[in-house]
């Protein structure tokens, strides 16, 4: 009987602790996902006419952001109607591909203001004109490594600059923006203060990561479009979405928290919105790669959780049946780019040579969308710190234990891709090229 008593008492108390704790996560994570203090601005969710700003303050106040054409004529656009510390402002009624130059703090006094705070919205979404974005991943680690790409980034740019156009278009990151917990005071720490006079000009999609995912901090740090505020179709959720800009259609999707199999409703919202994409470039972007042989082994089914192997086994499929031109993730904290190639859905030992459709590094493929025609892999997850790895998986066709960030190009029908390490030098380079006319391959047997 007293046995019994002890057991049972035991049991309650092992229930506490486990309640205990359970609080005590949910309290840490409730105050790792605050900041307390300023955060400078910051641009989300770009459209042809519209462009929202984003900025945080120390105190209390009605945040306010004046617009216009030339830095010494700004006019008030809008004024929040509540005062707070989180600031945030859709300006509507843009003009598209123009430049605006903005200020934004306290209803009675400018915070930010001068000719470095300024904007160029997206052309009309189709428009054929030259794009230019940068891509980095994992990129979250702070210090010199981080700020040697970032650096390294610039001075490319610097060298290679376009004529009567911003140094870039918009930036896009494979995710674990903020290590080593993803918390809102380390994405001030390794992301918003290393990075601030870029993201005052240059609108930021971010990927969401692992490391993201350990706290909330994400989702209430980015606006993300959910009814396709930055053109697409509605995804109703903001861990996964699409945006156009210009002849290019963008995909992002959530490898890390959201259902990866292909009945899930990510598989279908992906579906839907590739089948209404008519622009002639696709991209996606997401976190946790369907090949690598870096930090990370895709052809494990358990490294990550399953993650690597759910999205080759049951996204990739869709995205190449789609035609998608190139898919860019991160995880792993090297770089590695794949062959042009189809098909490959299993394990490295799965791979036969003929889903590799060129080992060339000037791709061609027939404009239109047609299944199967040829996608590039690249894995960018060594913006910040570069690992170890085998880093022979047998559809790569570069593997480098290196850091560094990529910097691509559409003009037309061409897309050039760079990978930028943090020396400033270009070590590796690919052009994607749709050729009027150019037969359409039938790769059906591939695939089956």
């Amino acid at each position: 009987m007293i046995f019994k008593r002890i057991l049972r008492v035991t049991g309650y108390l092992f229930l506490a602790f486990i309640v205990i704790l359970a609080i005590g996560r949910l309290v840490q994570k409730t105050l790792d996902s605050i900041y307390v203090g300023e955060r400078a601005p910051y641009l989300q969710m770009p459209a042809p006419d519209a462009m929202s700003l984003r900025w945080q303050s120390a105190e209390d106040y009605k945040g306010q952001v004046q617009l216009g054409m030339r830095p010494e004529s700004l006019n008030p656009d809008k004024t929040e109607n509540h005062p707070g510390e989180q600031h945030e402002i859709r300006l509507r009624n843009l003009k598209p591909l123009t430049r605006y130059y903005y200020s934004a703090g306290d209803e009675d006094k400018p915070v930010y203001t001068g000719n470095d705070y300024w904007f160029v919205t997206p052309p009309k979404t189709g428009e054929d004109v030259p794009v230019r974005f940068w891509v980095t991943g994992d990129q979250g680690q702070k210090g010199m490594i981080q700020q040697d790409v970032r650096d390294a980034m610039l001075q490319w740019l610097d060298e290679n600059p376009r004529i009567g156009r911003a140094y870039l278009d918009f930036w896009l990151t494979t995710g674990d923006n903020a290590y080593r917990s993803g918390s809102n005071q380390q994405f001030q720490e390794a992301f918003f203060e290393p990075y601030k006079n870029i993201l005052r000009n240059v609108p930021v999609w971010p990927a969401y990561g692992n490391h993201d995912a350990r706290r909330w901090a994400f989702f209430n740090i980015f606006s993300l479009p959910t009814q396709a505020e930055s053109g697409g179709v509605p995804s109703g959720t903001e861990h996964y979405y699409s945006f156009d800009y210009a002849n290019i259609h963008f995909i992002f999707l959530d490898s890390q928290d959201s259902d990866r199999d292909k009945g899930s409703n990510m598989a279908k919202w992906l579906t839907t919105d590739l089948k209404a994409n008519s622009l002639p470039w696709t991209v996606a972007v997401f976190h946790h790669p369907p090949y690598t042989k870096g930090s990370y082994d895709s052809d494990d089914p358990h490294d990550s959780g399953g993650r690597h192997f759910e999205m080759r086994e049951n996204i990739v499929p869709i995205l190449e049946h789609y035609d998608v031109d190139l898919v860019i993730t991160g995880h792993s904290h090297v770089y590695e780019r794949s062959h042009f190639m189809t098909c490959h859905y299993g394990d490295s030992s799965t791979l036969k040579e003929a889903m590799l459709l060129d080992k060339d590094r000037q791709f061609e493929k027939p404009p239109g969308k047609h299944s199967n025609q040829g996608t590039v892999y690249a894995v960018v997850g060594s913006s910040s710190k570069a690992n170890r790895g085998p880093l022979d998986h047998p559809v790569m066709d570069v593997a480098k234990s290196e850091t560094g960030s990529m910097v691509i190009d559409v003009n037309g029908n061409e897309l050039v891709a760079r990978f930028i390490n943090h020396d400033g030098a270009e070590t590796d380079k690919f052009t994607m090229k749709k050729v009027p006319g150019m037969k359409v391959r039938d790769n059906r047997s591939l695939c089956q």
